[in-house]
């Protein structure tokens, strides 16, 4: 009976802290319109490699401003600047890695047999 009421609070402890992209930073993107797929591009572009992709995220996102933004100082006219993520280091790093997975172009690549 013990071990059914620990396993219980552990799963719902478990539960309780699940974080998700969609919960942490896609529900804001989409409820303000923010065009994914163009920021994923923009990084792409700058920083050709996932690693390379993920750090820059990771920075911006700990401490955003326009100066160190992708983005261009015209797309701040039309959506609001990113305010700072209270998520654990480690929940955002796994969110980035989930975010650039979902966007990843080369997942839509077709290729003839």
């Amino acid at each position: 009976m013990g071990k059914i009421i620990l396993w219980a609070l552990f799963t719902i402890g478990i539960v309780a802290q699940d974080h998700t992209l969609e919960q942490d930073c896609l529900s804001c993107h989409k409820a303000q319109q923010i065009p994914s797929n163009l920021i994923y591009r923009r990084y792409l572009m700058k920083y050709s490699t996932d690693t390379r992709m993920q750090e820059a995220m990771f920075r911006y996102l700990k401490d955003p401003n326009k100066s160190t933004s992708i983005m261009p100082p015209q797309f701040f006219l039309k959506f609001p600047m990113k305010e700072s993520l209270s998520l654990d280091d480690e929940i955002l790093r796994r969110d980035i890695k989930s975010y650039l997975e979902q966007f990843d172009v080369k997942k839509k690549l077709i290729l003839e047999k």
